[in-house]
């Protein structure tokens, strides 16, 4: 006899409890690794939506051992962010699925869930609380909060505040949770590296276990404008998107409400649009029925006259602070950046910004495969390298040959940032972007023209050695070859040092002799 069902409902907390490994949680090297990731982004975020110049510092130590492979490690993150409003913090700690990240603007953060993800794997593995320490205005706030999982509800188990008598605002958040220190240490080490590059307005500071002090000092005031919200883009709405739209403009007359409630919806463009379905501009929203909502979604998808979505949203790191950055942190030769014009996927504005970065003080691939540093938002993106469209553009669709480059032999280094306000992560882990044909066209036009300008550097640097080496061969005999002619002469003949390198001169075609 088979038994009967039983159904129930779990709350979103309840829910990646039981399946933290689709948020990067899958072992104790990952673990710890995506808990500092994502509490860095989270700062970062902070600063810069304000237009701070961040300066982060961010402790690990370790508190105890679990087992042969797991340590309990302590994290703690402070951050000049400016700080939460009091009402908002325990929520915004201790609620999966509550946050700042639900608009369309250009953030780290995505899903609202990658910090308090890792707030909730620790307590799930050590049973201890977090601690938040919030300067917010004239106040300093305390507070130690554990997740109600089953409810998803944060639980205040203590609530303290003070004059803030230094004038600080920012957010310091502790937790202790179980990872494996040793084998994470490396990754999170190359992880602030590779947000520093892309970060040299700020300071990044990290203390290791041993009370080592890693720090990455700024090197220029210089920051990006931050991004703006945006309305979305009738191309990248679905049915579901304007019935939540229709609930919240009830009262609006339809022509208010397209060209309100859309991104790149004027009133000509609007009206055309209502004349097509045949429905009166001033008509109440709160008239329209669910077939008539199907019919405008579909209208708005396959009208193909609207402008593409305003990239003045976005905020790209600049060609100027890639530059900085890459300077700052790879020290090399000679490099190339490009940020490409802003282009659009499925109504989301994006931008695409190129780099290679070629000798100095970078080494060649150890294995053999080039070596990329991808970005998404200015988020390292270190794990499932394969399955990025960076990387299928660079090992498949590049032709490195036709710019006598070799990235798997050569010391190079290449950098692609995609910032966008939806990135298509392919997991909520946020660790690789999908190969969208928009975007892997602007990746792969990025990397030739960046490509152009390293080859013509090398080749141009290329004769100048050519240059050298020949003009040394004169340098050597010609001295001689004019003794031997002053000799034969009988001594009539006198010819000065100076005319010697006036000649050598003539006879350099790339500067050589002054290089």
């Amino acid at each position: 006899m088979s038994q009967e069902e039983k159904f129930k409902e779990i709350s979103p907390a309840d829910f990646f409890y039981r399946n933290r490994d689709i948020a990067g949680f899958s072992n104790p090297v990952r673990a710890l690794y995506t808990a500092v990731r994502e509490l860095v982004e989270n700062s970062l975020d902070a600063c810069e939506a304000r237009g701070i110049l961040p300066d982060i510092i961010l402790f690990l130590n370790i508190e105890g051992q679990a087992d042969s492979e797991r340590n309990i490690v302590r994290i703690k993150i402070a951050d000049n962010g400016g700080g939460i409003p009091p009402e908002h913090i325990p929520n915004a700690f201790g609620k999966i699925l509550f946050g700042s990240k639900y608009t369309l603007i250009q953030s780290r953060g995505t899903f609202g869930l990658g910090g308090k993800m890792a707030y909730l794997y620790g307590q799930i593995t050590t049973n201890n609380p977090l601690e938040v320490t919030v300067g917010y205005r004239k106040k300093i706030f305390f507070f130690k909060i554990m997740i109600d999982i089953k409810k998803n509800e944060p639980m205040i188990l203590e609530r303290k505040e003070k004059p803030n008598s230094t004038g600080w605002n920012g957010t310091i958040v502790s937790f202790t949770l179980e990872g494996d220190y040793f084998r994470a240490f490396p990754k999170i080490l190359e992880y602030i590296k590779l947000s520093a590059l892309v970060t040299p307005y700020g300071n990044i500071t990290l203390v290791d276990t041993y009370g080592r002090l890693i720090r990455f000092s700024r090197s220029t005031l210089k920051m990006p404008n931050p991004p703006r919200e945006t309305l979305p883009h009738p191309h990248g709405v679905d049915v579901e998107m304007v019935k939540r739209l229709v609930e919240e403009n009830k009262k609006k007359t339809l022509l208010s409400f397209l060209t309100k409630s859309f991104h790149r919806v004027g009133k000509e463009t609007a009206r055309k649009i209502l004349e097509q379905l045949k429905l009166p501009p001033d008509e109440s929203v709160g008239s329209l029925g669910l077939d008539d909502i199907v019919r405008l979604t579909q209208a708005l998808k396959s009208y193909d006259d609207f402008l593409p979505p305003d990239a003045g949203v976005l905020s790209p790191i600049g060609e100027e602070l890639l530059k900085e950055g890459i300077k700052k942190e790879l020290e090399p030769e000679v490099l190339a950046v490009e940020s490409r014009r802003p282009q659009a996927y499925s109504g989301h504005p994006f931008i695409v910004e190129v780099g290679i970065a070629y000798g100095g003080k970078i080494t060649p691939p150890p294995d053999g495969s080039p070596i990329i540093y991808r970005y998404a938002n200015r988020i390292p993106l270190l794990y499932d390298e394969a399955n990025d469209v960076a990387y299928k553009v660079v090992n498949k669709l590049m032709n490195w040959k036709r710019y006598k480059i070799d990235p798997r032999v050569d010391p190079v280094r290449i950098i692609v940032h995609i910032c966008s306000t939806k990135i298509p992560y392919k997991t909520v882990g946020k660790e690789y972007v999908a190969d969208r044909p928009e975007i892997e066209r602007e990746i792969l036009n990025g990397l030739r023209n960046t490509s152009r300008e390293i080859s013509t550097y090398l080749s141009r640097k290329r004769s100048v050695e050519r240059e050298k080496k020949r003009l040394d061969v004169y340098r050597k005999y010609l001295p001689l070859i004019i003794k031997f002619a002053e000799e034969a002469a009988g001594g009539k003949i006198r010819v000065k040092e100076t005319d010697i390198k006036s000649l050598l001169s003539k006879m350099d075609r790339y500067g050589a002799v002054q290089e």
